[in-house]
């Protein structure tokens, strides 16, 4: 492909943290456009072994959860990462989910309020030194108008590719934006020439996300108002078992990226011929965990 290669996910489990900073070295000698590392895990310590194991890829967090740390120490523990790195890291937050955040025992308001608070809070941090681009996780309108506002860009996690033209110009009509605005997309991704068992490996990684109310009203504005109705309604009867199934074959390839290499890298494209500056590749694998899943992801692009 004639475009820069995509940026990548990239997370560390207990027992493997070293080996991902190792893959980590490896994704920017392989000329990947950035790593970004999601909220599961220590994202902020990932990212803190990435500036010092790194020399030249960007980096970032996509995302991590505004609730839980105070912002003064989020700045403080951002700006020593972007300073010791060069300046090459981006902070991206977001608000989580409701679900999640009841999990943790954190008290939460109206998502845009909190995170408009946020930002001046972070902001307004001082005696810490330059801060990085913040990037503000967002999925429907209000919130992509915030990060337009207020923040140096937008990331979003299984968005629909076919939501995405309208959602960037409404963005541009409600605020301008300069021309190097982050706007990232996180893309499950499953490369295997067993296009089906490709597909059940990324309907295994979206379960999650379906069970959680905030993307399927997402969804349902995207337009797939049914497919989120057999969904809600498996999930009202307590057949989880069943979600997999009801995530059809249209819905998939809008939100996620699999089968051959030919269909991976024309998803990939059409994703940037739909606004996306900077998609996110969430790899997966159909034979193996992580970093097979990345060594199918080198072999695409080598």
């Amino acid at each position: 492909m004639s475009r820069p290669l995509p940026a990548v996910s990239l997370a560390a489990v207990p027992g493997r943290r070293r080996a991902t900073l190792d893959l980590a070295t490896e994704i920017e000698k392989q000329g990947f456009s950035g790593i970004y590392c999601p909220s599961f895990g220590d994202a902020v310590g990932l990212c803190h072994g990435i500036a010092t194991e790194t020399e030249n890829i960007p980096f970032g967090t996509s995302i991590v959860n505004i609730y839980t740390r105070h912002v003064e120490d989020f700045a403080a523990s951002a700006a020593f990462i972007y300073e010791i790195s060069g300046k090459r890291f981006r902070f991206g937050v977001g608000v989580s989910h409701a679900p999640m955040n009841k999990k943790l025992g954190v008290s939460t308001g109206k998502p845009l309020s909190d995170m408009r608070a946020f930002v001046e809070g972070y902001k307004a941090a001082s005696r810490i030194g330059d801060l990085p681009p913040l990037v503000l996780a967002a999925m429907r309108d209000r919130m992509m108008a915030l990060g337009a506002e207020v923040a140096d860009g937008v990331v979003l996690a299984n968005g629909a590719r076919s939501a995405l033209p309208m959602a960037i110009d409404q963005m541009r009509s409600a605020h301008a934006i300069p021309e190097d605005f982050f706007i990232g997309g996180m893309i499950p991704t499953c490369i295997s020439n067993d296009r089906d068992a490709a597909m059940e490996v990324n309907r295994r990684t979206l379960t999650m996300y379906v069970q959680l109310p905030n993307y399927r009203n997402y969804w349902k504005a995207a337009g797939y108002t049914k497919e989120m109705a057999a969904i809600e309604e498996a999930i009202a009867e307590g057949d989880r078992a069943q979600l997999p199934a009801l995530m059809t074959e249209q819905w998939l390839a809008d939100v996620s990226l699999f089968g051959s290499h030919t269909e991976v890298l024309d998803g990939l494209e059409a994703w940037y011929e739909a606004g996306l500056t900077t998609p996110i590749l969430v790899p997966s694998s159909t034979s193996g965990g992580q970093f097979q899943a990345f060594n199918e992801l080198f072999e695409l692009f080598g």
